[in-house]
């Protein structure tokens, strides 16, 4: 592998092939370049990035170039001839070879990752930071990957050196690239020199924080179309442009460019400049990057995206529903499913859901996420996917009370009672009302989620598709009676040394009231036994 590696190319994506896929080599291979990806979606089941960030910022990529390559980056005779135009490539049953070699062979010399020529454009990077980053303090490899210690931070998946780096793959130091765009933290960076003026400060990256969920087909083609939605009649193709589709990069003392359209939405929101330099010694190896800011000055808000949840602050402010490792993705399913779920953050499903039921009614969703604050604190990656869900996707003329949100909101319910129900009894029990109680509460929550998570699917199975049923085919009843009795078991079980204690029995019968919604009274009994 040379310095001027080819992304299109070079093996460097790592792929899922689907069963009975054409097996040209023996075997199919691990990793594939962007043109035999896009030639072979349809014999690929998903995308095998291991790190959900860059699994996130990858299928924003390749949702550009599948809507280049197809023509569905214009919609000027509006969205019924555009889902006309999407649903005739899904029956072909391939993207159409023409439309990827023209595109490919137009834009080739934009998808070098590496490339030496003075003046050249490496693919998603900045080669002025060579003049206007100070060579002795680049950011180095620990830096670039994202799960690797870098400084005197902790370690997070293993140890690294500074002075003796591991040096990262050609395909790692890819995606970590696609990360850093999407990802990365606001704050100090490596300080860059325009126009004689210097600056260290970056702001975040356009996903930073939150959470963006994606229908998920049984073929890649399946997952990349489903996940386009039809661009505004006004948007011209030739305006709204890819970061390796600009004439000249942007001046960064100037504003960011502005996003007319789903390419540049998809893949030009990033707030950071980056450069890799390859070691000179092994091409397959990256030796050093840079990494700063892009822009002096940010966006006035983060920009619309279609993958997330949206919900209003109690200030009135929009902003995504927030990447949290601890919570469970069907606890988001009706916010996904449904037009106006319920909540008082009054949460708006992802505009790709309106539109990825035509693809096929049995699409997943995978969401994908990095728990992290705004700056440089990283908690845990977040990767997650459904059963067949978009069938119930709900329309315009659909009940008003559907069913999957009363679901939810039962699991729900008895979730927030019981850590109700445990931070009482605890704080009873020790006889300090400031006390946290987290270590009882955290005990009841990983028992209880995971089962509460289990009945929900169990129960969203014989839910009624067919709109006749009036209830949708939830029988609430026995739905609030098994995840109450799923939060009574979890109750018991964190209480019961306690309750072997005179004073500890009597804080837990106290508490035990919180499980039956009863703020105050008499303990409440215990269910009877099956």
């Amino acid at each position: 592998m040379s310095a001027t590696v080819n992304i299109l190319d070079e093996p460097l994506v790592p792929v899922r092939w689907a069963p009975g896929a054409d097996g040209r080599s023996d075997p199919l291979p691990a990793r594939v370049g962007l043109r035999e990806l896009l030639l072979r979606s349809h014999e690929i089941e998903t995308l095998a990035v291991p790190d959900a960030p860059a699994h996130s910022a990858l299928l924003r990529v390749l949702y550009a170039l599948a809507a280049r390559v197809t023509g569905l980056d214009e919609a000027k005779d509006g969205p019924d001839d555009w889902l006309m135009r999407r649903e005739e490539i899904l029956a072909g049953g391939r993207l159409p070879e023409k439309g990827i070699d023209a595109y490919l062979a137009r834009c080739r010399e934009r998808f070098f990752l590496f490339d030496p020529v003075p003046r050249g454009r490496p693919w998603m990077q900045d080669p002025r930071l060579k003049d206007q980053c100070d060579a002795a303090s680049t950011a180095g490899v620990n830096k670039l990957v994202v799960t690797r210690p870098a400084g005197n931070n902790h370690a997070w998946f293993r140890h690294a050196s500074d002075a003796v780096p591991d040096l990262p793959t050609v395909s790692e130091a890819l995606l970590n690239l696609l990360t850093w765009h999407y990802y990365g933290p606001s704050g100090r960076c490596s300080a860059r020199e325009v126009n004689g003026v210097t600056s260290a400060s970056a702001k975040a990256g356009p996903l930073r924080t939150s959470l963006s969920y994606h229908p998920q087909g049984d073929t890649l083609l399946q997952t990349l179309l489903a996940g386009l939605v039809p661009p505004a009649r006004e948007t011209d193709a030739g305006r709204d442009l890819c970061p390796w589709e600009w004439d000249e990069l942007p001046d960064p003392e100037g504003p960011p460019p502005a996003l007319t359209g789903p390419c540049s939405k998809l893949t030009a929101a990033s707030m950071h400049a980056l450069l890799l330099i390859p070691d000179t010694a092994d091409g397959t190896r990256v030796r050093d990057a840079y990494i700063t800011w892009a822009y002096r000055t940010g966006r006035a808000a983060r920009p619309d995206d279609d993958y997330l949840i949206w919900q209003i602050s109690k200030q009135g402010n929009t902003y995504p529903r927030l990447a949290d490792s601890g919570r469970a993705l069907w606890r988001d399913l009706d916010a996904l499913l449904l037009i106006d779920p319920p909540g008082v953050a009054q949460p708006r499903r992802p505009t790709v859901f309106e539109w990825a039921l035509e693809v096929s009614p049995d699409l997943r969703v995978r969401a994908l996420g990095f728990e992290q604050d705004g700056q440089a604190k990283d908690t845990q990656f977040v990767d997650a996917v459904t059963p067949p869900v978009l069938g119930f996707v709900e329309q315009r003329s659909a009940r008003t009370q559907p069913a999957v949100g009363r679901l939810r909101v039962l699991g729900e319910r008895f979730g927030t009672r019981l850590d109700r129900a445990l931070r009482r009894a605890w704080r009873t029990y020790v006889n300090d009302p400031k006390d946290s109680a987290d270590a009882w509460a955290q005990a009841g929550a990983a028992r209880y989620w995971p089962a509460a998570e289990r009945e929900f699917w169990d129960r969203f199975r014989l839910l009624d598709r067919t709109g006749t049923a009036l209830d949708g085919g939830l029988d609430a009843t026995a739905a609030r009676a098994a995840f109450l009795a799923l939060a009574v078991a979890a109750f018991d079980e964190v209480t019961a040394s306690a309750a072997r204690t005179q004073r500890g029995a009597k804080a837990v019968e106290e508490a035990r009231t919180e499980l039956f919604g009863a703020r105050h009274g008499k303990p409440a009994a215990r269910p009877a036994a099956a």
